[in-house]
């Protein structure tokens, strides 16, 4: 059996048993003890004593309940606070009734949790667990004052009115004595105020525990010297169309132990998603993604790789990944692409049309200058309006007037010398191939403006020695068509097709099909069914920003 196997089942199993004295724990404080072991603990413990003891074991049993799943997550506050819950859970069940059976079997947990104290490495964000114990803190005090204060005030809701002594004592007992300490309401107000104490109580200290248990939030980007870094490695190894992207300025950095690989990522909740494949020499591809691996696992995160190629899936799926097919990129051959004959004919007319008629297109290198920037975000802001959106993140650009300087930008002129339309080139780093990421356009554009300004930028690329042009990905594309496809592939097909009246894919998928490419496939890589929910959640965050409200607008 393997290491890796086998913390699993360690973790699986200390779990499980958590959850199980947990309910023990529940079943054990509304169960009356056996009369014999009473009798002579009697003797020893008065009553209110023994009340406290099922109070404290019902409270246990509701918390370890709550920290099983973390206790899986390998988070060490989880740890801590269970095995002081378990030290509590023993004292508990020999006072209330001499109730060793279930004591015994919290104290296997506590030896087992003690022997294994070096699995539970996954930090908590410190903000938040500074937050918790204040606001546990907090809520304790709180309870307190609002329990005290509401029984000096209350006179004639309960049986007996009480000084600020008595009060505080009252508040104490609604929680240390089976009944209240005899209290009694007079009235519904009364009842209602004893009650809410109870409420009061359970939700702070819930969301305390909430709070300690936080996976690890990064608050702060890629630094100065980290970016740097970055770039240097991904001018010597950028393969991908997203390598330019990964340098934007929402992405954090890991870099592998040997300090030539990174990896670009954006942290959001449980999800650390990174872009593409790492970037790197081919040897430091597998020492990057375990250690990346494991540097999630001690933030408490879920690692995953948004759009890699298909050249690594046998590495991904030998470290324990799933797979999952997301769409296909649009390849055009730039050596055999050609506007003569038939696989031209559609473009033409729209070419002619559009030059007789003075429309022209423009390539500006960088520096972009201030002046064409102002124009160009004329333009772009018409387009986020028309399509009702606000500008994604992540995996591809936003108009970002330090990032769009620094490209070569196809413009489409109008007759008058204004823009109807642009796109950025992006760099080609390593792969000899060309690819862009914005593509702005007016609202009133002429008919065929987009083929012109396509076809113009293939003739440029070429004209530039560039092998191939990379139209970018087209979502859902080839996922689920063949009979051995997965479920899940499956499943995204329906939407693939129940959805476009929504989305446009297949729309968006014809038109670059016009252009002959080859389709590649790009893929989806998290550790599991279950981590999935939250790795998709955290592409959604990052993809829009958290603007998730933007980000479900039709067209955007």
């Amino acid at each position: 059996m393997n290491s890796k196997l086998k913390t699993q089942l360690s973790l699986w199993s200390i779990a499980i048993l958590t959850g199980i004295v947990g309910i023990v724990n529940l079943l054990s404080a509304v169960t009356p003890s056996l009369a014999e072991r009473n009798h002579w603990l009697k003797e020893f413990l008065p009553f209110e004593v023994r009340a406290t003891g099922h109070i404290f074991a019902a409270l246990t049993g509701f918390i370890l309940l709550t920290l099983a799943t973390n206790l899986w997550r390998r988070k060490k506050v989880a740890w801590i606070l269970t095995i002081c819950l378990l030290i509590i859970s023993i004292m508990s069940h020999l006072i209330k009734g001499w109730d060793y059976e279930e004591s015994i079997l919290s104290g296997v947990l506590l030896v087992q949790l003690i022997w294994m104290r070096h699995l539970f490495t996954a930090q908590s964000d410190r903000p938040s667990v500074a937050r918790g114990v204040r606001l546990l803190m907090g809520a304790l005090l709180f309870t307190l004052a609002y329990g005290t204060v509401g029984f000096y005030l209350l006179d004639g809701k309960f049986t007996e009115n009480f000084n600020w002594g008595e009060a505080i004592l009252q508040t104490f007992a609604m929680f240390f004595t089976e009944d209240n300490w005899g209290l009694k309401p007079k009235s519904q107000f009364g009842g209602f105020f004893a009650d809410s104490i109870y409420v009061i109580a359970a939700s702070t200290i819930t969301f305390a525990v909430v709070m300690l248990l936080q996976p690890v939030f990064l608050r702060n980007p890629a630094t100065v010297k980290e970016h740097r870094k970055a770039e240097d490695i991904v001018q010597q190894y950028g393969h991908s169309s997203l390598a330019a992207i990964a340098l934007l300025n929402d992405k954090s950095y890991y870099f592998s132990p040997s300090g030539q690989s990174i990896i670009a990522y954006v942290p959001k909740g449980r999800g650390a998603i990174a872009l593409g494949d790492p970037i790197g020499p081919i040897a430091d591809r597998k020492e990057v993604i375990v250690s990346f691996q494991e540097f999630c696992q001690r933030n408490d995160w879920y690692p995953a790789f948004y759009q890699t190629l298909p050249d690594h899936l046998e590495l991904y799926t030998s470290l324990g990944f799933r797979v999952l097919k997301i769409g296909e990129e649009a390849i055009v051959d730039l050596k055999t692409f050609s506007l003569q004959g038939k696989a031209g004919k559609n473009f033409r007319s729209s070419i002619n049309r559009l030059t007789k008629s003075g429309y022209r297109v423009s390539f500006y290198p960088p520096p972009i200058t201030d002046k064409l920037l102002q124009q160009l975000k004329s333009v772009s802001d018409e387009w986020l309006k028309m399509v009702q959106g606000s500008e994604k993140r992540f995996s591809v650009g936003w108009f970002d007037e330090a990032y769009l300087r620094g490209c070569e930008i196809a413009i489409v002129h109008n007759p008058d010398g204004g823009i109807d339309a642009f796109v950025n080139i992006m760099p080609k780093y390593q792969r000899n191939q060309g690819a862009i990421d914005l593509m702005r356009h007016r609202q009133s554009m002429e008919n065929g403006t987009m083929d012109f300004l396509f076809t113009s930028l293939l003739q440029h690329l070429q004209n530039q020695g560039y092998d191939s042009f990379n139209f970018g990905l087209s979502a859902l594309a080839g996922v689920g068509e063949k009979p051995e496809s997965r479920r899940l592939e499956k499943g995204l097909r329906y939407l693939y097709e129940h959805l476009n009246n929504f989305y446009n894919f297949q729309g968006l998928h014809a038109y670059k099909d016009k252009f002959h490419p080859q389709w590649e496939g790009r893929y989806l890589i998290y550790p599991s069914l279950t981590a999935l929910p939250d790795v998709i959640v955290a592409l959604i965050r990052a993809d829009s920003g958290d603007r998730l409200l933007d980000y479900f607008q039709p067209g955007a």
